[in-house]
């Protein structure tokens, strides 16, 4: 917690630093990296249309992030729980006829890392910070109800003492130690268990992921089904089907997603891992937007593959250029 500033000291300037740790915060509350940059918008607002009435009673710090919380709690007030495809159904077959898209505001959606995670600080902390907006965490959150999950992160990720946090949200130090034993006890259930802790820049975790590039790009399905654990979860918003064995990712690769042979994948960050844009062959020429992927790694496998097809909305966020002018990969001959 920052040291209390008096209130004429307080500016509109003061507030932009707190952007990127509260864009943090509401994307772990809302699992939406646009309807956290939304929150964030509207606490500025509040907060700039309240900063005359700001006494310093408690750090700017504090104040941004209790109004911060009650602009996600009023939101998910209206709004139904994000999940992902894992979430919804059973895993399906590559013959399996693809169902119709879902609505965007089903999904558990991925997130830049420059717009949730500090750039500096202490590295024990930036590795908190990391784990904690990884997909699987941030999916398993959205299991927990909303005042739980503010507990949660506040008190696991933030560090906040008791108090605070019971301060934060006008209640008592024995409700919110209450909440926070009910949050961890979900948690801990097998079924929201997160994938293991992974520092992107691990050599070993690097070199697994330059050969997924390399399988993927040349459409090796045996060196990138070699890769996959063999309950790794195939997944592809906003679509609730989901792949699970290597012969249904296999079959479906060669099938329905024959399209994607020769493409190419751009290197971002996102969810605090190495991410990527997929851009697949375009009749018109060069290379168009496809996907953004998000791998998620277990041990020395790939235990997870997100597919966001939402690149209208995604590429832009991630920066990423609406076409590429490259020639695709020939195929692979069999």
């Amino acid at each position: 917690m920052t040291d209390t500033i008096a209130a004429p000291r307080v500016t509109e300037q003061d507030l932009e630093p707190y952007r990127v740790e509260l864009t943090g915060y509401c994307y772990r509350m809302l699992g939406s990296a646009f309807e956290a940059e939304d929150a964030v918008q509207e606490t500025f607002v509040r907060a700039w249309r309240s900063l005359g009435r700001f006494e310093g009673r408690s750090s700017l710090r504090s104040w941004l992030y209790r109004i911060a919380t009650n602009v996600c709690l009023s939101m998910l007030g209206a709004s139904q729980r994000r999940a992902r495809p894992m979430d919804l159904q059973a895993p399906s077959s590559a013959d399996q006829p693809l169902p119709p898209p879902l609505v965007e505001s089903v999904w558990v959606e991925p997130a830049p890392d420059a717009s949730v995670l500090p750039t500096a600080g202490d590295p024990a902390e930036i590795a908190v910070a990391r784990e904690s907006v990884k997909l699987a965490f941030v999916a398993a959150l959205q299991h927990l109800p909303p005042r739980q999950r503010a507990v949660l992160i506040l008190r696991e990720v933030l560090r906040w003492h008791a108090d605070e946090v019971a301060e934060l949200l006008d209640t008592t130090v024995a409700s919110v130690n209450s909440a926070l034993q009910r949050a961890r006890a979900t948690l801990a259930s097998d079924k929201l268990k997160a994938a293991d802790e992974h520092d992107p820049m691990d050599p070993q975790h690097a070199a697994l992921l330059a050969r997924y590039v390399d399988a993927f790009e040349r459409y090796d399905m045996d060196a990138l089904t070699a890769l996959l654990q063999e309950d790794a979860a195939w997944n592809m918003p906003p679509y609730a089907m989901w792949l699970q064995t290597h012969r249904d990712i296999v079959d479906w690769c060669l099938g329905p997603g024959f399209a994607c042979e020769g493409s190419r994948l751009v290197p971002i960050m996102a969810n605090g891992t190495q991410a990527y844009g997929q851009y697949k062959p375009d009749p018109a020429g060069g290379l168009a937007p496809w996907s953004v992927q998000v791998v998620e790694v277990s041990g020395d496998r790939i235990s997870g593959i997100t597919f966001f097809l939402d690149t209208e909305r995604l590429f832009p966020l991630f920066g990423l250029p609406d076409h590429l002018d490259v020639e695709a990969r020939q195929p692979v001959e069999a």
